[in-house]
Order: structure tokens, then C-alpha cells, then sequence
């Protein structure tokens, strides 16, 4: 195999109470020393299905400016979906490992089966395998990276993804009310109907070493929203006040980052909230994030309507796909 999976590694790693070099991360970044403990943060949680919009908007705007993430709970996807959701991507990397690897990144390539994401600091690596893949729109979905193994695996995304898109078009109608901007500029901001919705599995297999390994380093989303179905393992943590938090896990809520497209379009008023995960010595851990993204092509910078005289753009407009290269290679925007 070319590319060794941390799964593989962590069933090599668990007798011994160690784990390789490239996986310890430099004293700065490791969860025993950084995490504030015994405390969970109390991310805000948003009723979705509260019938007073002034009300949602007003908290989710709230949210943007403080945090750039929020829980929100009767968001209107049943549990059995998620549940569904959830059960066939366990299955899958469950599977043995040649039958994964069929679905293995192709050169250049987002989609599909894999490890490494992007250009690692010190070439240190993060404790998570992967699979992404696009749910929505039908035009730009490639079923050759959704397993078929379980069979059930495209119905449980498709039922899943149909249900989604109202959540986001929400989020999106209550953003940009809090902007003080009428309530479909954000989304056709973003590409409208032509948004693109990217699937990703984590994976975070047990770890001999949760003290000084991460699963996914500290970072923001590239994306505009992002949109997580956790499991019930914690590992989710955000940083605030200078410390690093576990954030609390509310059973069936979808916890919601906001992501640097957003950041940028509000001109800086919603914050790209800064995250990272950590592992867990004993159970593995999974999350299912779908990131929400504008199309490669179309440029994204602060929406006219914020800016003026004495709010002037504090972000370059450019191409989403730019953007994306820039922030992969760790270059400057």
C-alpha cells in the first residue's frame, strides 16, 4: 500500500503505549498541556424551529460576531437520519482495507479515500483517515467515491443531504438578516442553487497518546458554513479567550462553523471560528462535517451592501478556487 492509513497504524500502535514521531506534536499544540480542563464550553445552542425569526436572527447573529460557531437543535432532520447517516460511514471504515482503498484519492483530486489533506507544518500529521465526497447538486456528483459497501450508503446520504439544504438556506436567510442586509443576499452571494455540498468522514481511530497527539490541527474553514453531525465521543475544541475548550456534545444538535467565506463576505463582523480536534485513547471517534462551498470559479469578497466611507473591504475579492490553493499551501491570501 502506498500510503499508510493511521488506521493501520493505531492497530500497530496499541500494545505499545507509543505512537510515531511525525504524529507528537511540539509542546505548543498538545492537548494535555493546552486544554483548559474539567470545563466545556458552552458553545451557543439556537432553536431552529422557533417560529420568532427576529428572535433566531438575533442570536445566530450574535453567535457569528462572538464565536463564528453555534449548536443548533430542532433543526427539522430526524435522528433516524442522522443515525442512518452515521451508521453506514462507520461501516464503511469498518471494511477491510483493500476494499477501502477502491475509493482512494485520484492525483489532485479532493474526492475520495485518504489521509493527508494538506501541507503539513513540520510534517507532522494529524491522527484522522478521511473520505470526501459531494452530495449535492447532482451535477457535480461523482459516484465513484461513495462507497457500495453497505449498500445502503448512497440512499443514507441522499436522504440526508435533501434534508440539509433547508437547514443551510436558513442559516444563510437568518446571517444575513443579522448583516442588516435582506435576507437572500448572502446566499446568492455564494452561488445560490449552485452552492456545493462536500461530505467528509472523519475517522480518529483509538490512540495510545492522546496527550500529545491531535486528529485535526488547529485551523479555519475554508468553506462558507460548515454543517457537523459529531458522534458521542467529545474531541471537538475551540479556542477562546486565548485557551483551548472542549465543546459540550448535544445529542442529535448540528454543531455549525462559520468558515473564511463568511468571515470575508461580513467584511470581518462574523468571525471564521479557529478549531481543532483531538483523539481519544480508548474509542474511536467520528464526525461527519459537509462543508459548504461557492463554485471554483466564482470570485468572493465583501458584499457591497457593508461597505462604505467608514467600513472599507479588509479582504481581497477573489476566486473561491484561489483561495483554496493559498490556504492549502499555506501561502498568504
Amino acid at each position: 500500500m502506498e500510503v499508510e492509513r493511521v488506521q493501520a497504524i493505531a492497530s500497530l500502535s496499541k500494545c505499545n503505549d507509543t505512537i510515531p514521531a511525525e504524529f507528537i506534536r511540539a509542546e505548543n499544540e498538545q492537548p494535555a498541556i493546552t486544554t483548559v480542563r474539567g470545563q466545556f464550553l458552552e458553545v451557543p445552542v439556537i432553536d431552529l424551529g422557533d417560529p420568532d425569526e427576529e428572535k433566531g436572527v438575533q442570536l445566530v447573529d450574535e453567535a457569528g460576531r462572538e464565536w463564528g460557531i453555534f449548536q443548533v437543535v430542532n433543526h427539522g432532520i430526524p435522528d433516524q437520519v442522522i443515525a442512518e447517516l452515521q451508521r453506514v460511514g462507520k461501516e464503511f471504515f469498518e471494511l477491510p482495507q483493500e476494499e477501502k482503498e477502491l475509493y482512494a484519492k485520484l492525483p489532485n483530486s479532493m474526492e475520495g479515500y485518504g489521509t493527508k489533506l494538506q501541507k503539513e507544518v513540520e510534517g507532522k500529521k494529524g491522527w484522522v483517515d478521511h473520505l470526501f465526497h459531494k452530495i449535492w447538486p447532482p451535477s457535480v456528483i461523482d459516484y465513484r467515491f461513495w462507497p457500495k459497501n453497505p449498500s445502503s450508503y448512497r440512499e443514507a446520504n441522499e436522504a440526508y443531504a435533501e434534508r440539509l439544504r433547508g437547514v443551510a438556506d436558513k442559516l444563510f436567510r437568518w446571517l444575513s438578516l443579522g448583516l442588516g442586509l435582506d435576507g437572500d443576499v448572502l446566499k446568492a452571494a455564494v452561488g445560490g442553487d449552485d452552492l456545493i455540498y462536500l461530505m467528509k468522514i472523519n475517522y480518529y481511530p483509538p490512540c495510545p497518546r492522546p496527550d500529545l497527539a491531535l486528529g485535526v490541527a488547529a485551523h479555519t474553514d475554508m468553506s462558507t458554513l460548515t454543517i457537523l453531525v459529531p458522534n458521542e465521543v467529545p474531541g471537538l475544541q475551540v479556542f477562546k479567550d486565548d485557551h483551548w475548550y472542549d465543546v459540550k456534545y448535544i445529542p442529535n444538535a448540528l454543531i455549525i462553523h462559520l468558515g473564511d467565506q463568511i468571515e470575508i463576505l461580513s467584511n470581518g463582523k462574523y468571525k471564521s471560528v479557529f478549531h481543532r480536534s483531538i483523539v481519544n485513547k480508548d474509542t474511536t471517534r467520528m464526525s461527519w462535517p459537509v462543508f459548504l462551498e461557492p463554485l471554483p470559479e466564482l470570485e468572493v469578497g465583501p458584499l457591497p451592501g457593508l461597505i462604505d466611507d467608514d467600513n472599507q473591504p479588509k479582504f481581497k475579492t477573489k476566486k473561491y478556487k484561489d483561495y483554496v490553493y493559498c490556504k492549502l499551501n499555506k501561502l498568504p491570501q
